[in-house]
């Protein structure tokens, strides 16, 4: 947290092109360092270094999330929400789709896109994100919706994705996020992500509030 600090102050500072565009690519690569370091707190039941008072708009959240992927220019937003997430879920639902969309881009070809959408629902709101990689069977299918739903307190055997499917769902079980998969109409694997109503707030409640990550930069 205290590098990424540091990146954006001389981002600040520095207006040359060329050392401009190395200081983002640092930024972005610390992100995603950040993004692992928080994983092992969450496994191990600890906190995220990262933290928000305020409520976070829908839109930094999914901005924020992409600037921690290394596949961040692949992915595409068509919808967003007004709402946003109180402060101190925020962190997590960000952590969450972060995993999310790391695990579509992951496993999608090197040019493909993922296509975000964004639906506000009474329930709360559901982020959808559609690949068109590999088609999961049903025995993945039942491995992955398992992982993200936190039954599995065990560590042993967490690797790659599964270790980010993990984290999912240690984040669904303290924030009461809610997903699921399913087959996506783009030709790969559809994932949805329940936020609920009780971890939002109205969007005049929100401020303006910049999103972590080379993405939103």
């Amino acid at each position: 947290t205290g590098m990424l600090a540091d990146l954006r102050a001389m981002e600040e500072k520095h207006h040359d092109e060329e050392v401009l565009a190395d200081l983002l690519h640092l930024d972005h690569r610390t992100a995603q360092a950040g993004r692992l370091a928080d994983s092992v707190a969450v496994l191990t039941g600890a906190r995220s270094g990262r933290r928000w008072a305020r409520p976070i708009a829908m839109e930094s959240i999914l901005r924020g999330a992409m600037g921690r992927i290394s596949g961040y220019q692949r992915v595409r937003v068509h919808s967003a929400s007004d709402t946003a997430v109180a402060g101190h879920a925020a962190e997590g639902v960000m952590h969450a789709l972060a995993e999310l969309l790391d695990n579509a881009a992951n496993f999608s070809p090197p040019t493909a896109e993922v296509h975000v959408y964004v639906e506000e629902v009474p329930a709360g709101v559901i982020v959808s994100v559609e690949d068109s990689g590999l088609v999961m069977g049903e025995t993945q299918l039942r491995r992955a919706e398992r992982a993200v739903s936190g039954e599995s307190a065990g560590l042993g055997g967490l690797t790659g994705t599964r270790l980010g499917l993990a984290v999912v769902g240690r984040l669904a079980r303290r924030y009461g996020l809610r997903v699921s998969y399913r087959p996506s109409a783009r030709g790969g694997t559809g994932v949805l992500m329940l936020v609920p109503q009780d971890i939002l707030v109205p969007p005049d409640a929100a401020p303006a509030a910049p999103a972590a990550g080379a993405a939103a930069t």
